[in-house]
């Protein structure tokens, strides 16, 4: 139950970094006009791109620290900053709802949508951060298995993306991009509050 309940709470913290209706609706914009098969594709293709993405910075994170004489607590800070940004951003961006392009889409799927789209500054800094705070083979087992159920939860809103706009409208998935930011500025501030908390102690 214990384990459970551990997993679920970082499933909810990946689910949220990685701003999963923000993605849907660039997503959607991107694909406009596009065949359903090609945007099935483009969001399986997606989902990897992320997937190896994700779990390299996962694993290797707490080894770039190392490497540059970085302390977790500084990066915690700096991450945090870097996650406020993007849910200010996620708060105030005007989604486009014009196609950005409409030829060989599947070529973009790690740049943009998986990087920097899914992928972004704040999400890299707080993975290193997640990463770094887990120790031990249980740890890593807990923490990369609730990765890869979150990134496969992003992978579906993708794969169903057409569906989805059918249900609930464009309106509807920019409310919930802007409610995302509001979770990703408290999670923001909590990874502040807590590298400042263990800085000063």
């Amino acid at each position: 139950m214990i384990h459970l309940s551990a997993f679920f709470a970082i499933y909810v913290k990946f689910f949220f970094i990685m701003t999963p209706f923000f993605v849907t609706t660039i997503f959607l914009s991107m694909t406009k006009g596009i065949e359903e098969s090609d945007k099935k594709r483009l969001a399986i293709k997606v989902t990897l791109a992320i997937s190896i993405t994700c779990l390299v910075i996962l694993f290797f994170g707490k080894y770039i620290f190392e490497l540059f004489g970085i302390t977790l607590d500084a990066f915690r800070i700096g991450a945090g900053a870097l996650l406020f940004l993007t849910a200010v951003d996620l708060v105030q961006k005007e989604i486009n709802a014009e196609p950005t392009c409409k030829t060989d889409i599947l070529k973009h799927a790690v740049v943009p949508l998986a990087i920097p789209v899914t992928v972004g500054p704040g999400t890299v800094g707080a993975l290193m951060v997640m990463g770094a705070d887990m120790d031990g083979v249980e740890d890593l087992l807990l923490g990369s298995s609730a990765l890869l159920s979150a990134i496969f939860s992003i992978g579906l809103l993708l794969y169903l993306s057409g569906h989805i706009e059918r249900l609930i409208g464009r309106t509807g998935l920019v409310v919930l991009s802007k409610v995302t930011g509001l979770v990703l500025a408290a999670l923001s501030a909590q990874l502040i509050f807590t590298g400042i908390k263990n800085f000063l102690h």
